[in-house]
């Protein structure tokens, strides 16, 4: 449940376009919902900055629970990718979160040499306020373009949909700090969406993950991207063991 939130949040929060070192800093806000059989209702909320520096662009993720849903799972989320401006993959990664009452920390440095990508990873755990912290050190690596959890969506955006026919894909590499799996991001076509009394001309985009190259490694997401304006994703869903989790736009 823990990797689909936070796929979730991440996709629809990296709205907005491509942005240049020269660009302001952008912030964003999403509503997340719960649904299960009726159920319909407001878990959390999740807010995006995008920061231009001299040599990357910074994204950072906060997303929390609302109070209702604390006592059932409370999650508090932050996540970092500092991106190269024009290819927008990353040199950088970070996910500090408190979920369940649980500590993790993931950090992922990328190298890259031509066409080949090789990263150090360190990951901490700890299970409680007063237990030991975990940590754990690995090397993963991978050839062609990779990406992490939040600069995956960034890297979304440099694709032409407006090209692309249904049925077609790309594959990339994605790094979490404990293993590299592959992303196949799958373009089903055109069609209008309708939230709240807003209509949208949305492109509809499932994500496929798999494990070397053929597992399925968990259930797909899909999303639906404003083919219009900045080419906001204002909507995506995924599914959660009991129920699945909705995320929408925010006027």
């Amino acid at each position: 449940m823990r990797r689909i939130i936070t796929f979730v949040i991440a996709l629809l929060m990296s709205a907005g376009v491509l942005m240049s070192a020269a660009s302001p800093t952008e912030t964003l806000n999403y509503k997340v919902l719960f649904k299960w059989g009726l159920i319909n209702k407001k878990a959390g909320t999740a807010t995006l900055t995008l920061t231009p520096h001299s040599s990357h662009l910074k994204a950072a993720l906060y997303a929390r629970s609302e109070p209702w849903a604390d006592s059932f799972y409370k999650l508090r989320d932050t996540l970092y990718s500092y991106m190269e401006p024009t290819t927008m993959v990353p040199k950088y990664y970070e996910r500090i979160a408190y979920e369940d009452g649980k500590y993790a920390r993931d950090v992922i440095h990328f190298h890259r040499s031509g066409n080949n990508v090789t990263a150090n990873t360190e990951r901490y755990r700890r299970k409680g306020d007063n237990a030991e912290t975990s940590s754990v050190f690995d090397r993963l690596t991978a050839s062609g373009v990779t990406v992490d959890m939040l600069s995956a969506f960034y890297y979304l955006r440099t694709l032409d949909f407006a090209g692309m026919t249904p049925g077609q894909s790309k594959t990339v590499n994605i790094f979490s700090a404990k293993r590299k799996e592959q992303l196949r991001i799958v373009y089903h076509g055109e069609e209008t969406l309708k939230i709240g009394k807003k209509s949208y001309s949305t492109w509809h985009v499932s994500f496929r993950f798999t494990t070397d190259g053929a597992k399925k490694s968990s259930d797909d997401i899909d999303t639906w991207i404003d083919t219009t304006g900045h080419h906001a994703p204002v909507k995506l869903r995924g599914k959660l063991k009991i129920g699945s989790i909705l995320c929408l736009l925010e006027p």
